[in-house]
């Protein structure tokens, strides 16, 4: 059963709301102040938080902005507010909070606002696309488009996520149907007009036996044509004609075939430009975009450079079978700071190399780049912070020169132009384990 995350300091309201919990059949954590929620959010998983804006310790918007801070992957947010409080409840939801509501308020209602929450996680994990507010939009407009049948047009530049956010509206609409991708760009037009549409045997050469096309394949469910602004101008003709008719046609064939499908469309390319300049169909395009999702680039939402890159080192740990690997500080400051041209699937490329290259528990940036971690910004210059980062760049290169020297403390320490005695400390300050990073060191 999903848990729920309860802060509430008002006794009479904190006993009211849990006995309606506990009703309702709700897991939940009840906690009065906003320390122990942090410490708890920090450390468990949550498929809601409902939380008071007032709070003896901290108020719940400085909680929440907090957390946010911290590049935590939070769950769903509802805040309870007085009146007084609706314009700082109106802010929150501009930065990704989920929803809000005023005292004195209908616990039926509350009820309703709790359920929908939990049903769409149990369908789609909280913040499973990221946890910056651009995302959080996207995935409260998929909620919407899953009762809808309307073609979907997704924008972004490569390696963006595009077909994550095609499987993520599937996966709403419902997991038991087929999801059935193909990239128009990758496919000669010959290649991709017996891929969308299938083929007879004997309709080509090589053509031994009859062969459903994705149109077929994906009947019932969702087809996902991914690049398709780099479609042959021939091919837009004959995939208009299949969408405006709902029925296809075999290469080599004669008998039409209908087809029911869900169309998601992606492309890198600026469509409008394309059907300026005659490369693209205006016709197809008004009929893929009925609604369009631009995805943004991963340097435009920062605040999701972490929590992905926490699920990438879980995943990978997983196909490896081993324990996930952790992020050092100054790993983390590389990974925020560096503008990611490849976007989303250049920070997995990245991390899977540093996964192969880390011998320890811990992923240092040195592993990530090839090339010094990116110089801090001045937000980022704060008190406390900087000397951790400082710390870290430090053990960082120790363990680098280690590594060159197979760990020998005398080459390491002149290497460094430091005694064997001023390393010794310093890696024990700095917590440099023999047995966690490294071979032990032979002096």
């Amino acid at each position: 059963m999903p848990k729920i995350c309860l802060i509430e300091d008002d006794e009479i309201m904190g006993e009211s709301l849990a006995d309606r919990l506990n009703l309702e059949g709700f897991s939940f954590d009840w906690h009065r102040n906003g320390s122990t929620a942090r410490d708890a959010l920090r450390s468990q998983s949550f498929a809601l938080v409902i939380s008071d804006i007032r709070l003896p310790d901290i108020t719940g918007d400085a909680l929440y902005e907090q957390l946010r801070g911290e590049h935590l992957s939070l769950p769903p947010f509802i805040f309870i507010t007085g009146h007084g409080d609706i314009e700082t409840a109106v802010r929150l939801l501009k930065a990704g909070a989920h929803d809000y509501i005023t005292k004195p308020f209908d616990l039926d209602a509350l009820i309703d606002k709790i359920n929908g929450v939990v049903a769409q996680g149990n369908r789609l994990g909280p913040a499973a696309l990221g946890q910056s507010a651009a995302m959080r939009q996207i995935e409260a407009m998929l909620h919407r488009l899953a009762a809808s049948e309307a073609s979907v047009l997704i924008t972004g530049e490569s390696g963006v996520g595009k077909e994550r956010v095609a499987q993520a509206l599937h996966q709403l609409t419902g997991e038991d149907k087929p999801f059935i991708a193909v990239n128009c760009g990758a496919l000669t037009e010959s290649l991709l007009e017996a891929e969308l549409f299938g083929y007879e045997k004997g309709a080509f050469t090589g053509a031994i036996r009859t062969k459903k096309g994705v149109f077929e394949q994906a009947s019932g469910g969702t087809l996902f044509l991914d690049e398709v602004g780099d479609m042959p101008l021939g091919m837009q003709i004959r995939l208009l004609r299949a969408l405006q008719e709902r029925c296809i046609v075999r290469v080599g064939g004669e008998t039409p075939i209908p087809v029911d499908i869900r169309l998601m469309c992606a492309t890198h390319q600026v469509l409008q430009e394309r059907v300026q300049s005659g490369d693209f169909r205006e016709d197809l395009y008004y009929r893929i975009n009925v609604m369009e999702l631009r995805i943004p680039p991963l340097r435009e939402r920062p605040e999701d450079v972490l929590p992905l890159a926490r699920q990438f080192l879980t995943a990978i740990a997983a196909t490896n079978k081993k324990p996930p690997l952790s992020l050092t500080p100054a790993a983390e400051h590389a990974l925020k700071n560096y503008r990611w041209p490849g976007n989303i699937r250049e920070l997995k490329n990245a991390l899977e190399r540093a996964s192969l290259m880390s011998d320890g528990r811990s992923i240092s940036h040195d592993k990530l780049f090839d090339r010094p971690a990116p110089q801090l910004t001045e937000q980022q210059v704060e008190a406390g912070s900087l000397r951790d980062y400082l710390s870290e760049c430090e053990r960082d290169f120790i363990l680098h020169a280690l590594d060159n020297c197979q760990w020998q403390i005398a080459c390491c320490a002149d290497n460094l132009g430091i005694s064997r005695k001023n390393l010794w400390e310093k890696m024990r300050k700095l917590g440099i384990d023999k047995d966690a990073d490294g071979s032990k060191p032979v002096p």
